[in-house]
């Protein structure tokens, strides 16, 4: 039986739908915005026989091209890997889903949200979001929801919920915001330099459009009324647990005073070794037991030190930062260069500026075709001191990445002024949390490096959050262990003017609205303190670009002269190209863009084209020219006199005998010596040889 609901929020009517498609998954719903529509479905399998300690949640987004009307690009003309997007979008519907199914599930869930049709007006991502939660919702799977998620822009002023493409080109925000009956579960967007009081009342109105959208899904759940399948966590002997736990307690508390992180680990281990020998009877039968007592007997006093005692596990305060240290210039030979280390976390950056024509070609379902700023993160393995694959980059880099890269992005110069495509790498050589902020910081450092004027130095900064009972702590400036124990990795990135980029995620039930405000504010004094270290370093961008990088002049042309630049099939560009090794992109209102790899070549480039687009010079009765034959025709022969100009010898007068091919004398490229002996009104020159028994000159 086919099942509909809808619900309008802002203005716009948002539709759900099942019992019509893939009606063998464990839910489908077919979700709707204008004509936009997404197909989400969720599978579940059984709990497997012997419990895993993770929880095998797939989230996969299939961009089908068929959806706005296109055939794929390449040579197979199908879909192929995921789109950066397609991942981008599944990393949003994994991360507030995943800790919304109960602790110790860890049977396969699979949710694949297909595009099926993409209007190019409203944004398919939110939809798959909201369509995810309503499928689990549909199906028998265990699940603490459902949940929403909006998009949320500031147009005028004005809080705009679910904005079209063409709001979001008018947007000072593009967040979107995913959370329960209760709480904030995920924040994710971008800002152009926005105060953090604007972005919280942002939040407000964006929670009252999520209200009406869970109360949607609940009506659409209780009508299909599927009953969830009933689970257990797996049973633990909590008599032995305890016996474990109360073992270790003291060494442990011990342990976890120690400020040094290998040193403090050392320890650790060395009490999980007496834990196993002092419980040698029992370690394969309660291996689980073993180890979720030393896990919680960690986690139990790394949260007491910081809730009772305001103390973490380095030592530091709650507001305190790790020691920090800049550098720019460390690479030779990159345009441009920043080294930024915060703790035990190390990121350099390089920056690589390129031609106009280098940009990044988007092949995807977004309005967006193209891309000049580009950054990417690479996470080896050594960075943590561990051994792994190096087989290109995983979702994690490719989210990282991408937020970096909206948090510079608004920085970017994208004026006539700064015509260049530029791309960071941000290569972390050590991690012990925040790899993604430290990597903004690396990436302003390169930035003012190579000379690109940025309009702002951009900071970021990860804050964390414990809740014991009724007691709370915000954590400024988080390290790994406090991301993996603590209740909220919340990462905020700007410029002292307001915030460009942040992202949230809640390793708990939720995270109020009050306490998302006071990490802004926590967060704020910190990015302050850190631009100043960066400015401390690198007062402003250089004035002058490194030797190696590209040098661009802009030349603008006549658009009718734009075919004579080009040439016959490209020649005459071709012959700027290889003569000069500048690059040159034409756009179609007569913009030149010479890039090149030193001043003298980027002059010489210009001065051919100029010389092809300067108006003609005056050609008088009587003057020699020699020059080469750039064209044969049955008539005659053209001569080149100068860039721009030709004349023609006609058939007649290229030998004192008659011929019947103009080859017989000469051919393209062939010196010839001319002289002019007619110039019509139409500018048409007429030539004839100085010489016609030594018309060819050597």
């Amino acid at each position: 039986m086919v099942q509909e609901i809808s619900v309008e929020v802002d203005g716009k009517t948002l539709s759900f739908e099942t019992g019509k498609l893939a009606k063998q998954a464990s839910g489908a719903v077919t979700v709707r915005l204008g004509d936009s529509m997404v197909l989400v479905t969720v599978v579940g399998g059984n709990e497997p026989e012997t419990p895993l300690d993770f929880f095998p949640l797939t989230v996969d987004v299939e961009e089908r091209m068929y959806a706005a009307g296109k055939i794929p690009g390449g040579f197979l003309k199908r879909e192929g890997r995921p789109s950066e997007n397609s991942i981008l979008t599944a990393r949003l519907i994994d991360r507030p889903i995943r800790p919304s199914f109960p602790k110790g599930y860890t049977a396969n869930v699979h949710v694949i949200a297909t595009v099926l049709s993409a209007d190019m007006i409203n944004p398919p991502d939110v939809l798959a979001m909201n369509g995810a939660s309503a499928a689990i919702s549909l199906s028998d799977l265990p699940f603490k929801g459902p949940l929403a998620a909006v998009r949320i822009g500031l147009v005028d002023g004005k809080v705009v919920i679910n904005p079209t493409y063409e709001e979001l080109a008018q947007s000072k925000i593009d967040v979107i915001v995913a959370g329960n009956k209760e709480e904030i579960l995920m924040v994710e967007g971008e800002a152009d330099e926005v105060d953090e009081e604007v972005m919280l009342g942002a939040l407000e109105d964006a929670r009252a459009a999520l209200d009406k959208i869970i109360a949607a899904q609940e009506k659409f759940a209780a009508e299909a009324g599927v009953p969830k399948r009933e689970f257990v966590a797996p049973a633990m002997d909590d008599g032995f647990y305890g016996e474990v736990m109360s073992f270790v307690a003291d060494d442990t508390a011990t342990a976890m005073m120690i400020t040094g992180r290998k040193e403090r680990r050392a320890a650790l281990d060395e009490i999980a070794a007496k834990a196993r020998e002092k419980f040698a009877d029992k370690v394969d039968e309660k291996a689980r037991e073993i180890k979720s007592a030393l896990y919680d007997a960690e986690k139990k006093e790394f949260r007491r030190n910081i809730v009772e005692n305001g103390r973490r596990a380095d030592g530091r305060g709650l507001t305190e930062i790790r020691p920090i240290t800049c550098e720019v210039g460390l690479l030779p030979r990159a345009h441009g260069s920043g080294l930024f280390t915060r703790g035990e976390t190390q990121v350099l950056t390089a920056l690589t500026l390129g031609a106009i024509g280098e940009v990044q070609k988007v092949d995807g379902l977004g309005i967006e075709t193209s891309k000049r700023f580009l950054h990417h993160y690479n996470f080896p393995p050594f960075s943590t001191g561990e051994t792994g694959f190096m087989r290109g980059p995983k979702r994690r880099e490719i989210g990282h990445g991408a937020l970096v890269e909206s948090a510079m992005y608004p920085m970017i110069p994208m004026d006539e002024t700064f015509q260049f495509t530029v791309r960071l790498v941000s290569e972390v050589l050590e991690s012990n949390g925040s790899s993604s902020m430290a990597s903004v910081c690396a990436s302003s450092l390169a930035l003012m490096d190579a000379g690109v004027p940025i309009k702002e130095p951009v900071a970021g900064i990860a804050m964390g959050f414990i809740k014991e009972g009724d007691k709370e702590a915000i954590l400024t400036d988080i390290m790994g262990s406090e991301d993996f124990m603590g209740d909220m990795d919340f990462k905020i990135a700007g410029t002292k003017n307001g915030i460009t980029a942040w992202q949230m995620d809640a390793k708990i039930g939720g995270i109020s609205h009050a306490t998302i405000g006071l990490a802004l504010a926590q967060a704020k004094d910190a990015r302050m303190a850190i631009l100043k270290m960066i400015t401390d370093t690198i007062p402003a961008p250089r004035a002058e670009m490194s030797q190696y990088a590209p040098r661009l002049i802009i030349v603008t042309v006549p658009t009718d002269k734009i075919r004579e630049i080009i040439g016959p099939g490209g020649k005459m560009i071709r012959s700027i190209v290889e003569e000069t090794g500048a690059q040159i992109d034409i756009e179609d209102d007569g913009r030149v863009f010479i890039t090149a790899r030193d001043v003298d070549s980027g002059a010489k480039a210009k001065a051919m084209i100029d010389r092809i687009t300067a108006p003609p010079a005056p050609v008088n009765v009587g003057e020699e020219f020699v020059g080469p034959v750039v064209t044969v025709a049955p008539f005659g022969a053209f001569v080149e006199l100068m860039p721009g100009r030709d004349g023609l010898i006609h058939i007649s007068k290229l030998a004192s005998r008659r011929i019947d091919r103009v080859e017989d004398v000469v051919n393209v490229g062939d010196k010839v010596h001319v002289k002019v002996v007619g110039v019509d009104e139409r500018g048409k020159v007429s030539l004839v040889p100085v010489d016609v028994d030594k018309l060819k000159v050597d």
